[in-house]
């Protein structure tokens, strides 16, 4: 019975990875980016949005989409509820220029990994500018690495 399950675990994480629904999330990526940038002229999508990824399920009937939006945290829910609104109107076209079996139907997720990564770098630049700071007190560092042989 356990190793029915795990075969089927296996199964469906495979599936999941397969090269055929990486090609397809991709396929999907592409003409979600191309919609929302052309095609949407809802106010509330903000012009700064981009499709980070897409997880298109492997039976082909939900698609989470994975939304970034430069800009402040109300503009990105007002973006996610602009999208959320016209997510007809997106499954629509989307399958009108996809040829799939089924088209699926997408659940729009705000991904925030931009933004923290921009925050990331701006700490790291404080820390660096702090560093350079202390490092003028008159005092020279020596930046040269030294080499170190090792015994025999």
């Amino acid at each position: 019975m356990i190793s029915l399950f795990i075969s089927v675990y296996k199964e469906n994480i495979l599936r999941k990875n397969s090269i055929k629904n990486i090609r397809i999330n991709e396929e999907v990526k592409k003409e979600l980016s191309n919609i929302i940038r052309n095609e949407l002229k809802d106010p509330r999508i903000h012009m700064m949005t981009s499709v980070v990824s897409v997880e298109v399920a492997p039976d082909l009937k939900t698609c989470k989409a994975y939304i970034s939006v430069l800009g402040s945290e109300q503009e990105a829910k007002d973006t996610l509820a602009g999208l959320k609104n016209a997510s007809g109107y997106i499954k629509t076209k989307l399958a009108r220029s996809i040829n799939l079996r089924n088209t699926p139907e997408i659940i729009f997720r705000l991904d925030q990994s931009i933004e923290h990564g921009i925050h990331i770098a701006h700490i790291l630049d404080e820390l660096h500018a702090g560093e350079r700071a202390e490092n003028t007190d008159g005092e020279e560092v020596d930046t040269e690495e030294v080499d170190v042989e090792e015994e025999e």
